[in-house]
Parts: C-alpha cells; structure tokens; sequence
C-alpha cells in the first residue's frame, strides 16, 4: 500500500493508477509506458529515468537481480504463485531481512532538534500526511507510514513543539513524537 499496484503494469502509462494519489508531478508527466526496457531503466536508477520523481528508492545496480525481479513481476502479472518470495528466492531472503529492520530510530533527547526535525504544521488529504518541518521541508507519508507517538520522559519533546524521526530504511516512513496525547488532534489540519 506504500505504492500504486502492480496489477498490469506492463503497457501502463506511469503515474497513471487512479486509486494511487501520491504520484510525483515528475513521474506523472513523464509520458513513460512501462515495459522490460522502462522497467529495467526505473529499477535500476530511478533518479535517472525521471529527474525529481519522489521515489525514495535508489535502485538496483546489478543486471541479474533486476532480471530476476522483472521475472518474478511478469510471472505475478500472469497469476503465477509467488514461490520466490515464499521460499526465499531471489528476494525473499532480502525482504525477510529487511521486515526485522523496519523499526522506528532512537532519538536520544527530542529537546535538541535540528530544524529537519522540528514539526511545524501535520496536514491530512484522503490517505496522506504532509508534514512541514522547520528547515522548510514538505515531506509526504501514507497514513499507515507516519505514526504519531507520545513521549512524556525527561528527553521528550517540549510542549506543542513534536519531533518527526525517521524511520525505516527507505524514507518512507516516520514517527511524529508529540509530548502529551491532547496535542495531536489539534495539531494536524485536514487540508486537500
């Protein structure tokens, strides 16, 4: 749920999902129609193929891996069962190391924050957060990807002043930390 689905990718136009509302104006505009040759482009350095795409992911740089992964996605595409990652084929044994990695940072004392931490509005649109911090930066997370904690200790935040803290390993996700439950609510604005 992070991304669009997958379900006949091949011959999509990219960005095109209508059911996925986070697509980068990039991407959206890039006129791109997927197939083995995008496809394998956009695996292996998203950066490269869409210049200013939100894609938090860097790529796959070795040809076999991203063959293999075109394999395992084409056969998918044909309601093949998904063996490879089951039996920790070519990436099951990665995506089971990864799941154990997924965890929320440590923080030592969310008093002393950069400006990249220090929350300064949380706005909520359908399915996604907008959080804005200090340093200027509008970052966007899916619902299920930004979770707001409370942390009441001595190295918490200050009052109505939260702290955003990375989490995982793809950008992806975060923890907006407030000091006490009352803050949250009257924190975030929904706005589309």
């Amino acid at each position: 749920m992070t991304g669009p689905s997958l379900a006949n990718l091949w011959n999509r136009k990219a960005g095109s999902v209508t059911s996925f509302n986070r697509y980068s104006s990039a991407l959206k505009s890039s006129n791109i129609v997927w197939n083995d040759e995008t496809l394998d482009e956009w695996i292996k350095d998203p950066q490269h193929l869409v210049p200013g795409n939100e894609m938090t992911f860097a790529g796959i740089k070795e040809a076999q891996p991203r063959a293999d992964l075109l394999a395992f996605l084409k056969e998918a595409q044909k309601g093949a069962p998904q063996t490879a990652q089951q039996e920790g084929g070519p990436m099951g044994g990665m995506m089971g190391g990864m799941r154990g990695m997924m965890g929320g940072g440590q923080v030592a004392n969310l008093k002393k924050l950069y400006s990249a931490q220090r929350v300064q509005t949380i706005t909520y649109c359908k399915d996604t957060y907008t959080v804005t911090t200090a340093n200027g930066r509008a970052r966007q997370f899916w619902e299920r990807n930004l979770r707001l904690k409370t942390d009441a200790s001595d190295d918490g935040p200050e009052k109505n002043a939260p702290a955003l803290v990375d989490a995982g390993m793809m950008g992806d996700r975060a923890d907006a930390i407030f000091a006490d439950p009352s803050e949250i609510s009257p924190f975030i604005a929904s706005k589309c």
